[in-house]
């Protein structure tokens, strides 16, 4: 077993709330980075064994973690999704910085008075968006700042996962709309950070969406069909699923501009698999992370070392936030708009 006793020294201390999968990828990083001095989850059993591994304080309430552990610099928020607004907004008021895993929320207003809380507290919010990181995803979004792509025109979004009647059975949170809300929720709302990232806000949506295979497992979709409108001209499209059969096919976004069409693809955002701009040619991408393995399923790139070195450089070095409160609810703001207009078109 890894000792991580060494970290004691480091200057920032954290705290995990809530135990499940991510939350080890979390612990690892904050290993790197700083010293993860609390852990809780109601499951005391996954607490005892995060917290064993890490030579961390083990709580199995929140309460009484966020009233004892005063030292503690930042919070890690890796609950159910549904869950995430109350646990952040506890948090921060208790004096606590927040990182919250995505989805930042499942619904606006909950987005909105997580931003009013750190505001009010004079504390730091971040969000999880580690897909912003991926090689390919950053020079993209370079060239697109810098003009070279012209004028964009429209963009096409892919994310053709599996996710089969195990993975949702082995989970007492995942499939339900009270704690995760829907597949773009917990699939693919990296995906949708990076349209809005990228190419910008969205004005209207159409969408329709159905659940073809996860009857009697899931309360909500499996599939959707979106077309966008943007605020700034641009059209697009969403098609997502998570029937591909046995396994994950492609997780890809597509922009045609007036000076250059690129492909960002693969199973993760994690290949530039096309491109043709005028004047330029992108090479030499450092090679990007591997996606988080969770056994039986794979999830988005493991960019939460990023994650976690932004939180160090903002709370040590006056850095700025990779992604904060107001990107994170415009995520949410985003899929809302989508599930309510296929609400609509059922």
């Amino acid at each position: 077993m890894p000792n991580y006793k060494y970290n004691r020294m480091k200057k920032l201390k954290f705290a995990i709330i809530g135990c499940g999968r991510i939350a080890q990828r979390h612990a690892e990083h904050i290993s790197n980075n700083g010293y993860l001095k609390a852990v809780c989850d109601i499951d005391i059993n996954k607490a005892n064994e995060l917290g064993k591994k890490y030579s961390a304080i083990v709580y199995s309430s929140i309460d009484d973690l966020l009233e004892k552990e005063k030292e503690v610099n930042v919070v890690s928020i890796c609950t159910p999704n549904g869950l995430h607004a109350e646990h952040t907004i506890k948090a921060l008021r208790a004096g606590f910085n927040v990182l919250c895993e995505k989805p930042m929320a499942i619904n606006v207003h909950d987005c909105g008075t997580m931003i009013q809380e750190a505001e009010k507290a004079n504390k730091r919010l971040f969000i999880v968006k580690q897909n912003r990181f991926n090689p390919p995803v950053v020079a993209i979004k370079k060239i697109i700042e810098e003009g070279k792509l012209g004028k964009i025109l429209s963009v096409q979004l892919n994310c053709f996962w599996n996710r089969n009647n195990e993975y949702y059975k082995n989970s007492d949170w995942k499939g339900t709309k009270k704690l995760d809300g829907g597949t773009l929720f917990t699939h693919f709302s990296h995906f949708i950070d990076l349209l809005f990232w990228m190419i910008g806000d969205v004005k209207e949506v159409y969408a329709f969406n159905k659940n073809f295979t996860h009857q009697n497992i899931i309360e909500f979709d499996d599939t959707g069909v979106v077309v966008l409108k943007f605020f700034n001209g641009v059209l697009g499209t969403v098609n997502y699923t998570v029937n591909s059969y046995t396994k994950n096919m492609e997780g890809s976004i597509t922009i045609f501009g007036e000076k250059g069409t690129v492909k960002i693809g693969g199973q993760y955002l994690n290949e530039l698999e096309y491109q043709m701009i005028e004047g330029i040619e992108i090479k030499d991408l450092p090679k990007g992370n591997p996606p988080n393995n969770y056994g039986q399923y794979i999830g988005s790139m493991s960019n939460h070392d990023k994650v976690y070195e932004n939180v160090v450089d903002v709370l040590e070095n006056g850095g700025v936030i990779a992604t904060n409160g107001f990107e994170g609810l415009k995520t949410v703001e985003i899929i809302d708009k989508i599930y309510a207009n296929a609400e609509k078109n059922q």
